[in-house]
């Protein structure tokens, strides 16, 4: 796949969410799409660090329009506020960029009961994600087929869940590897874009029956310069040895290459109707993904854990 941001059409009066785009891939997935003309909102934990990577991104590329939003994934009540605020300004959504992510980090509860990681990158995500998609979908009715859009970011470092994929019983996973733990999350990332494709893709009941129709993949990035592994630990010492070999090789990417298949799922009219539901890897390439990942069984059991479980603590 040749793709580059520069031949995105022009995205005016299209509207984007960017979770944690504040720096890496985020930062870069936010810069490429508003200086095509989108509004792009920048959701950020720190209002002030927030308001300097507008101020940045206007001063790289003037005109561009972007706006703030406040969110923090250690809290969800806070993911829910930020959606209830987005949806309370924008009557149009036109794409989710769920980015935010922490990677191997040391074992941590947050307030709300759940292990960092799998809070982060997923519940939040999935709440957030809930609260916006009736906005998604309706906005899809006015639109072409393909223009709304979801993007999880996953990585291959699903393939280092635990055994069975998701220990329903004990998510925190306290007695395994920050790594275990991180891999846990990315797979449920992974398995939300099988859902969400299955109840709102292109092939759904939803859109079938005119009810609006979402376009969804995840994304694996590949080995990219970022801030994502600043707190890593516990990552096995075999897994250390393959990175470092990989990015000797050339394997290793900047932020900005590193946000091209997000910014391509997003919003390149290039993706195929075929293509939504799919995990891909860069460059906007069909991506390696394990057997769990493909497991519609397991994707449908964590949807319904992860309902109970958010609607058990009042949050939906």
């Amino acid at each position: 796949m040749t793709f580059h941001p520069n031949c995105l059409p022009d995205l005016t009066g299209k509207v984007y969410i960017v979770t944690g785009g504040t720096s890496g891939i985020g930062y870069h997935t936010v810069y490429n799409l508003a200086k095509h003309g989108a509004h792009v909102y920048i959701c950020a934990r720190n209002r002030d660090k927030g308001s300097a990577v507008i101020s940045e991104i206007k001063a790289k590329a003037p005109g561009v329009y972007i706006s703030l939003l406040e969110i923090d994934h250690l809290s969800i009540s806070s993911v829910v506020s930020a959606a209830k605020q987005f949806i309370s300004k924008e009557s149009l959504l036109h794409g989710l960029i769920n980015n935010a992510g922490i990677m191997a980090t040391p074992f941590e509860m947050t307030p709300d009961g759940f292990e960092a990681q799998w809070q982060t990158n997923y519940l939040a995500h999935w709440v957030f994600t809930y609260y916006l998609l009736p906005l998604l979908l309706k906005t899809s009715k006015i639109c072409r087929p393909g223009t709304v859009r979801i993007v999880n970011l996953a990585s291959s470092g699903h393939f280092s869940a635990p055994k069975g994929g998701i220990d329903f019983d004990d998510t925190s996973l306290q007695n395994e590897t920050g790594m275990t733990r991180y891999g846990q999350s990315k797979l449920a990332n992974v398995l939300h874009i099988k859902t969400l494709n299955k109840l709102y893709g292109p092939a759904s009941p939803s859109s079938s029956a005119g009810n609006g129709e979402v376009w969804v993949s995840a994304v694996h990035p590949g080995l990219v310069d970022s801030n994502l592994g600043i707190r890593a630990v516990e990552i096995p010492k075999l897994m250390k040895i393959i990175i470092s070999l990989y990015g000797a090789l050339g394997g290793r990417t900047d932020a900005d290459k590193g946000s091209w298949t997000s910014v391509f799922c997003a919003a390149s009219p290039m993706m195929k109707q075929e293509q939504s539901g799919e995990y891909f890897q860069r460059i906007a390439e069909p991506g390696w993904q394990s057997k769990l990942a493909k497991d519609l069984n397991l994707a449908e059991k964590l949807e319904e854990w992860t309902y109970q479980k958010m609607e058990g603590g009042g949050w939906l």
